[in-house]
Parts: C-alpha cells; sequence; structure tokens
C-alpha cells in the first residue's frame, strides 16, 4: 500500500487519493465565499421547487450551473426567465461525490434598464462612429435574386411567414435557409455562423435575418457586437427582419434594409408577379396607344401632302417654272445684248480717240516724220546740216533725202 502525507505534495510515490484531491479542491472554493456575478440566463428548469439552470457570461464563451433552492426561490421575482440579463449573489459550491461545482444562489435580479439601455448606447456610438451606419455603406437589393439566404429559427412562424409570402408574391422564388437558435446563449454564434455561410455563397444575392420580434431582453441577441460586425461585414445585400417596432436591435442599424416584419422583408425582396404583369400589360396598352396615334399622325400628314395642287398635278409646277425661266432666259439675252451694244460704242470712241492721237493719223494729214541716220528724229534744224542724209516717213511708206541747202529762215 502506498503511504501519503495528507499536508505533503503529490508525487509518483506518494500520491493523493481522490477524497483529498476533491476536498482540498472544496475548500479552496469555499475560501472565495459569496460574489455578485451579472449573466445571461441559458436554462432555466424548475423541480421539486428548486430551480437549475445556467449563467452565462455576456462576451465570453463561459457558462457555470446554478442552483436556487425552494426557499430562496420565494424571495426572488417570480418573472425571472431563460434569456433574462441578471445579477446573482452566489456561492460557489463543490459537490465532491459527483465532482462537480455550481453556484448557489442567494439573492438574483433583473440587470437595471437603465444598465442595459446604456451599454446599448455606448456600443451603438461606437459602431456609428466606425461608418458602420452611414448610409453611403447600403447596398441595393436585386430587382429579383436568384436565390434568397434565410437565416431564422428552424420551423419558427418568421421562417413560415418568409417562405410563403414570397412565394405568394413570386411563384419561382428559391431559399437556402441557415436555421439558428434566435435567443440563447447559442444565439448569437449560430446566427453569425448563418450569416457568414450564406455570404460566402456566389449564389446567394440577398439574405434575411429574420425573427418574429420578442421583448427587449430577448432581442439584445441582435445587437450583439460580433453579430453586428458580421452582419456590417457582408457584402451581400443584407435585410433585418427583427420584428420589433419600439426597441431596434442594433442590426436594424447596421443592415441594407430595416423590414418591420418577416412579411414585410418577404415583400421586399422580390416583387409581386400579379404587379409586374400589370405593369407590362400597362407598358403594352400604352405603347400601342403611341403606335396608334404616331400612325394615324403620318397618315394625316400624308393626305395633307396628297391633297395639296403641287402633288395633285406635278406638271403644273413645272409649267409654272418653265415660264419663269423663259421670262428669265429673254430678260438674259436682252441684258447680254444691251451690255454688248454698249460695249462696242464704248470701244468706237476709244479707237476713234486712238487714231486722233496716233502718228499715223498725223501723217494722213500730210506730215512727214525726218529721221536722222542715227534713227532719231530730227527736231532741229542745225541737226541736218547740208550734206545731211535724211529719212523722211509720209502717210504711205519712206524715202531719202540729203539736205543739200542751209535752213530756210522761218
Amino acid at each position: 500500500m502506498v503511504e501519503f502525507t495528507p499536508d505533503g505534495p503529490a508525487t509518483v510515490d506518494s500520491p493523493w487519493p481522490v477524497g483529498l484531491l476533491s476536498a482540498k479542491i472544496k475548500g479552496w472554493i469555499d475560501r472565495l465565499g459569496t460574489v455578485w456575478v451579472e449573466g445571461e440566463i441559458t436554462q432555466w428548469g424548475v423541480s421539486g421547487g428548486n430551480v437549475y439552470g445556467k449563467l452565462k457570461d455576456l462576451e465570453q464563451d463561459a457558462t457555470v450551473g446554478f442552483t436556487i433552492w425552494s426557499s430562496v426561490k420565494a424571495k426572488l421575482p417570480a418573472d425571472l426567465k431563460q434569456g433574462d440579463r441578471v445579477v446573482a449573489l452566489v456561492k460557489p459550491n463543490y459537490w465532491v461525490k459527483g465532482g462537480t461545482l455550481t453556484m448557489q444562489v442567494f439573492e438574483m435580479r433583473h440587470v437595471g434598464l437603465g444598465d442595459l439601455l446604456e451599454r446599448l448606447e455606448l456600443l451603438r456610438q461606437k459602431l456609428a462612429g466606425e461608418g458602420l451606419f452611414s448610409a453611403s455603406r447600403k447596398k441595393a437589393l436585386p430587382f429579383l435574386p436568384g436565390l434568397i439566404g434565410l437565416v431564422t429559427g428552424k420551423e419558427s412562424d418568421a421562417e413560415k411567414d418568409v417562405l410563403r409570402n414570397a412565394q405568394l408574391r413570386w411563384p419561382g422564388v428559391r431559399f437556402r435557409v441557415a436555421h439558428a437558435a434566435v435567443q440563447g446563449e447559442r444565439a448569437v454564434t449560430e446566427v453569425t455562423a448563418g450569416i457568414r455561410l450564406l455570404d460566402a455563397d456566389p449564389e446567394v444575392d440577398v439574405i434575411i435575418v429574420a425573427r418574429g420580434g420578442g421583448d427587449f431582453q430577448n432581442l439584445l441577441v441582435f445587437s450583439d457586437e460580433t453579430l453586428v460586425r458580421a452582419a456590417a461585414a457582408c457584402v451581400t445585400p443584407l435585410i433585418s427582419a427583427i420584428g420589433h417596432e419600439a426597441d431596434r436591435p442594433l442590426l436594424d442599424e447596421v443592415a441594407d434594409l430595416r423590414a418591420s416584419t418577416p412579411t414585410d422583408a418577404a415583400k421586399r425582396v422580390v416583387p409581386d408577379v400579379a404587379e409586374e404583369l400589370a405593369r407590362v400589360a400597362q407598358a403594352r396598352s400604352r405603347i400601342g396607344t403611341r403606335m396608334t396615334s404616331l400612325v394615324t399622325h403620318e397618315i394625316d400628314r400624308l393626305e395633307q401632302l396628297r391633297t395639296r395642287p403641287v402633288l395633285a398635278n406635278p406638271i403644273a409646277l413645272v409649267d409654272a417654272r418653265a415660264e419663269e425661266l423663259t421670262r428669265w432666259v429673254a430678260r438674259s439675252h436682252e441684258l447680254v445684248d444691251r451690255v454688248i451694244e454698249r460695249s462696242l460704242t464704248r470701244v468706237g470712241e476709244l479707237a476713234g480717240q486712238l487714231r486722233a492721237l496716233s502718228p499715223q493719223g498725223t501723217l494722213d494729214r500730210g506730215y512727214a516724220i525726218a529721221q536722222l541716220p542715227s534713227g532719231a528724229a530730227l527736231r532741229d534744224v542745225a541737226d541736218a546740216p547740208v550734206g545731211t542724209e535724211l529719212v523722211l516717213t509720209i502717210a504711205r511708206g519712206r524715202i531719202r533725202s540729203t539736205v543739200d541747202e542751209s535752213p530756210v529762215e522761218s
């Protein structure tokens, strides 16, 4: 038999019995005493007047079990239930026989609404400061999505409302549903995973996150920072259809479209086939009316053109223009003749002036031109002494002569 020392360290040669380990664990836990903790009730079951439940951390993935004895339960608020956020005075209790840890509750109360609203408002301001609620980030919904992603509770009224109303509006619509808890400790994780799953699917054209309303605390799931950031990171357009007007969760702010109810989301995500067919019929009717009006107008214009004299007797226009052309031709001949006549008269006048001024005219009147042997015209008798040969140009030819006498005195 292995020897051991209760106060000594446990070794391979001197190990502690399980009972000793359990006793030491219980002792350490008992020394912690009572503490106030805050969390969300994720399980609430009554058995034999006692309550056995679980309390989950508001931010981290940590859960502890708790027990409320009937004597304590009678002093607590009667409306405590699963999904509530509470603060509780608990004492950790280690059950040696079963090796389990539970929290014995001495007091439990709802977290003050003011505290929750303050935290929610601080988160709202933080996300708004990052621009996650900006209208410029909102993506337009497709007119007629080929495949709609839906994140909602399995077989929930919200799921039935979305599917039924969408199919009533457009019978050929297709859905890909990601079921998720929409309240309780698994809600944030599963809704976030559903959004990311559908966003990663290239066939999904739009995503609807739907829940059929609820009280303020139940809807706090849809104001969780992790879930809201996952929705903001979506590439696919996202519709929030939580269905609560008074207390809008933050998912409504970051979504590309907020629907007041799941039914409203179904009406917004697909067009009404009856309305679209009616619009097509109206458009066809307007086009037909317009075309009829255009054709009628053009027929009237043709009739008006056909009744005009020029079309009734096309030769009349040619005849009228022929007569006018004849007049203009005659007029042009007359004007040309006048111009020629005036030009001939002017030419005659200029020719007469030219003849009167020409040397030949002077010669014709009996004058002669005497030229020295050099060819220069004789202008002074001193230039022609006796014996000088001269060439005389007269009206009809030229003759040679010699100066044989001295100049005659004038």
